[in-house]
């Protein structure tokens, strides 16, 4: 176990180019599965999700080739299906959650695929019920062993359909949409996740053949098709350390440049961080943040205390709303912060009173936070990152509190974060890993 030491308090200054999306990039990989021919992947962050699920690829058959840094080319023209009930599998895929979504593309190609229960963030209850469904609309057979806690569907073909998501998981869009692409006939798929990742995957399944419209909106349209071709696809900069980096800059109150950020998917953040009071300046593809002194809270037009609060896309993203929360411990002004869309993220807050920031958990969903106007500066403490989120969030707070911090179990923000000690060095950070 590996664990942080942050001596905080030091401005930072510089330029940080983000890493490939890792929402969009576990969809991609999986997505390799629906062709034999070669698929070439630009913009691969290096990070753990995602090394674990290309060793599962590797592991189930798929040719994988290192081209570049972050540039990798996959060709599946040889599966081992019988991989998939291996207790080698039951062990590697239960360790990722991502790992769900080479059942869509498994069961449109091979008609078969199989999971292990994926593990993944401990943010609360997460259920696979929209996968399943969805397969089984599609006509797919449901099997779940519930000794060793392992799903199965299985189809002889697959039919297309009309269907009404009861959620719009982006996973579970992501997984129908790719079983879909190989089915027989029209499938419409209502309540669709539009994520700027359902975006990417659609069009990178186009480029491959495929016959999907409806592209970012919440109605997707799918013509089956026989078969599909190769691709090369690039991977968006990922929006969530985009607003993990905006975080660092205002809580150390440094001056960064965000390089290429694809301000076209950015969707709600940087308006949501601008009624936090922090400047952001477009500069071509850029986001500038000038240091800031202090940042002011925006009240609605009537006065009332603003309240932030994620939503499916195109509303803002829940995993930026613990950054949202950190930064608001040094505003000026007060913030409601409403986790709708899951019921632990928010139980990371205790760390943060014990900082010494103001803020009262009014449920497991509600935090109120009473920003200090960097009057008062966030005290050193030992902590635990308990997820991915929570544990970038706890690092930007270290960041900026006077002393020196310990994180352990930074396990966690590799997970979601590529070299993320080396990157914060870079413009000037006191950080070490330290090796248990």
């Amino acid at each position: 176990m590996a664990s942080f030491k942050i001596e905080g308090g030091h401005k930072l200054n510089g330029t940080i180019t983000p890493q490939g999306a890792k929402n969009e990039v576990l969809q991609i990989l999986c997505a390799v599965l629906l062709t034999p021919e070669k698929v070439v992947v630009n913009n691969v962050p290096d990070i753990i999700d995602v090394n674990k699920l290309i060793f599962i690829l590797g592991e189930l058959g798929v040719k994988v080739k290192k081209l570049s840094r972050s540039s990798y080319s996959f060709q599946a023209d040889e599966i081992d299906l019988d991989y998939l009930e291996s207790a080698d599998f039951k062990r590697d895929g239960s360790s990722l959650r991502g790992s769900i979504m080479i059942v869509g593309p498994l069961l449109a190609r091979f008609g078969r695929g199989y999971i292990p229960r994926p593990g993944g963030d401990k943010i609360g209850r997460r259920r696979l019920d929209t996968h399943f469904e969805g397969f089984i609309r599609l006509g797919a057979k449901f099997r779940y062993n519930k000794e060793e806690s392992f799903y199965g569907v299985e189809a002889e073909e697959l039919n297309g359909v009309e269907m009404l998501l009861d959620e719009a998981s982006v996973t579970g869009t992501a997984n129908i949409l790719m079983a879909a692409v190989l089915a027989t006939g029209t499938t419409k798929i209502y309540n669709a996740a539009c994520e700027p990742y359902i975006q990417q995957l659609s069009k990178m399944l186009n480029s491959m053949g495929a016959k999907i419209s409806g592209v970012g909106s919440n109605l997707l349209i799918i013509e089956g098709v026989n078969s599909l071709g190769g691709c090369e696809h690039t991977v968006l900069p990922d929006m969530i350390e985009i607003g993990s980096w905006i975080g660092v800059a205002v809580m150390t109150q440094s001056e960064l440049t965000i390089k290429n950020v694809s301000w076209e998917n950015l969707g709600q953040i940087p308006n949501v961080f601008r009624k936090l009071g922090i400047t952001l300046e477009k500069r071509g593809d850029d986001i500038y943040i000038p240091e800031q002194e202090s940042y002011e809270i925006q009240n609605y037009i009537d006065g009332s205390v603003l309240t932030v609060a994620d939503a499916p896309w195109p509303g803002f993203t829940p995993d930026l709303l613990s950054i949202v929360l950190v930064i608001a411990t040094q505003a000026k002004g007060t913030v409601l912060i409403h986790q709708k869309m899951f019921e632990s993220r928010l139980f990371f807050v205790d760390k943060l009173i014990d900082m010494g920031a103001k803020v009262i958990l009014c449920d497991p969903h509600r935090a109120t936070v009473i920003g200090m106007n960097f009057k008062s500066s966030l005290k050193a403490t030992k902590m635990t990152s308990p997820d991915i989120r929570a544990g970038i969030s706890l690092l930007i707070a270290a960041l900026s509190a006077k002393g020196t911090s310990i994180i352990n179990n930074i396990e966690q923000i590799d997970r979601g974060y590529e070299n993320i000690e080396a990157r914060l060095k870079s413009i000037g950070a006191k950080i070490e890993r330290i090796e248990d």
